[in-house]
Formats: C-alpha cells, structure tokens, sequence
C-alpha cells in the first residue's frame, strides 16, 4: 500500500481535500449569514400601510449581536427597526420594481439620487473623542499650504453661472488631514446663511468655487447645521445627498435620455 494510504481507495491527501471543501463551505455561508447583519430584512414592493412583506432569503439572519462603540454606547444588530419616513415618490406603473417619480421637490424631499440615511445624529470623532470634521476657526492648529489657492473669499457659483455666495471658511478632516467642506454664506433672501459645499463637488478656477451639480438658488437652500462649529454623520448624509441628487433633479432636462 502506498505511503500515505488510509484504504485501497483514500488516502490522507484526499482527506485533507475534503476537509478544506467543508471548511471553505462553511465559511461562505458564515459570512453569508453575517452580511445580513445590516439592511435585512429586506422589504418588498408589494408592502402595503396593512402589511409588511419581508425577504430574507437563504441563509436565514443571524442572532443580534451587541457591540460596544468606542467613545460609549452601543448598537445592536441586525433590528427590525424601520425607516418610517414617507417615501415622496410613485411608481410610474403598476408592477412591483416600476421606477419611481418624485411628487414634490426630490432634493428637497430625499429621493432617488437625492435619499439619505438616518445615520447617528451625533458627529464622527477622532480617537481623542473630538470632533473629526471641523472648520479652520476651530482647529486652530491646522493651516492651508501657502502654495494651494485660499478659497476663503471667493465667490460660489452655480451651474447657471450665477453666484450663490461667498467662502467663509474652510472644513478639514482632522484625521485625514484634508479638507471635506467649504463653508459659504449664502446671499439672496437667506443673507447671513452659512451652508456647507462638499469639496469634492467643487472646482477652484479662475478665482471661484464652480458647484456643477446645483443651481446658484438650490445652493442657497442646502440642508444647513445645528450647530455652527460642527457636522453630525446625519447632516453630513443630508447635505452630501442634497448635492448628488442635483446631478439628475437640478434641472428638468438632467431627467431626460442623451439620446
């Protein structure tokens, strides 16, 4: 019989394949079953305001599993918590995966491109426990490099190519050590109003801030803070939805087909 031999017919390298197959099984359908941690159950579109279809699938969900956060309290899932918001958008036709069409203003409302999440209302921090997005008149000890234009002072412009405002300040991620959002004050009927430009949403030229995704008028109503030294991971999702959704709702021929 040949080294290694269990029988005539199996042998230890084969044991050792067929172990690794189960294992390999069993670790796709762990992990599998962990993805349906978060956004399961899934939720049909033959729901109705009397009944809620749930999808789950295979494998079923896991059992909830509380973890601890860093800088206190705790979340648990999965939940079965559910987003009660109404949804300001019908379905183009009656079969359930139709499209939907907003009903009132979709940027304004949180719809398609525009929806956000209903994240923690709380801001990110660091791991000093401080607020991790904050503007330069708070993190003090943080500065622009000379040699990159100061967008301080400039103008903000639409895509109509009118102006919206002017910068004010400028906010930086304190543990990437980037900026995320130039403040600007808004003009027209909202004078004094300070709102947040994403600054991956904008383009210094020519000595002015170009948003291309919304209206000099739609910047002047973007979702605006609690308070003014500081972002919640729900604000952040709110504004940054706010600005997306302009590139399909800004303006009506956005909505219609290139060719």
């Amino acid at each position: 019989m040949p080294t290694g031999a269990i029988t005539g017919y199996m042998d230890v390298a084969q044991l050792v394949l067929y172990a690794f197959w189960i294992f390999f099984a069993g670790l796709i359908y762990y992990l599998h079953r962990e993805n349906k941690r978060e956004g399961y159950p899934l939720e049909s579109d033959r729901t109705d305001r009397t009944s809620r279809v749930q999808v789950v699938g295979f494998p079923s969900m896991p059992a909830p599993k509380t973890y601890k956060l860093p800088h206190g309290g705790e979340v648990t899932v999965p939940n079965d918590k559910r987003d009660a918001r109404p949804v300001k958008a019908a379905p183009v036709a009656g079969f359930p995966g139709a499209a939907l069409e907003p009903t009132g203003d979709p940027l304004a409302d949180g719809v398609g491109p525009a929806a956000w999440a209903e994240r923690a209302d709380r801001p990110d921090l660091t791991l000093e426990g401080e607020p991790k997005i904050v503007p330069l008149r708070v993190a003090a000890d943080h500065y622009l490099e000379s040699r990159d234009p100061d967008p301080r002072g400039m103008r903000v412009v639409g895509a109509d190519g009118k102006v919206a405002g002017v910068i004010r300040d400028v906010w930086i991620d304190r543990s990437e050590v980037i900026i995320r959002y130039l403040e600007a004050e808004v003009g027209g009927g909202n004078a004094g109003r300070r709102v947040l430009v994403p600054m991956n949403l904008a383009r210094i030229r020519d000595g002015a801030v170009h948003v291309k995704t919304l209206m000099a008028h739609q910047i002047a109503t973007v979702p605006g803070l609690a308070k003014p030294d500081q972002v919640t991971l729900r604000e952040e999702d709110r504004i940054c939805a706010y600005y997306a959704g302009g590139t399909l709702y800004a303006e009506p021929r956005r909505q219609e087909p290139w060719l």
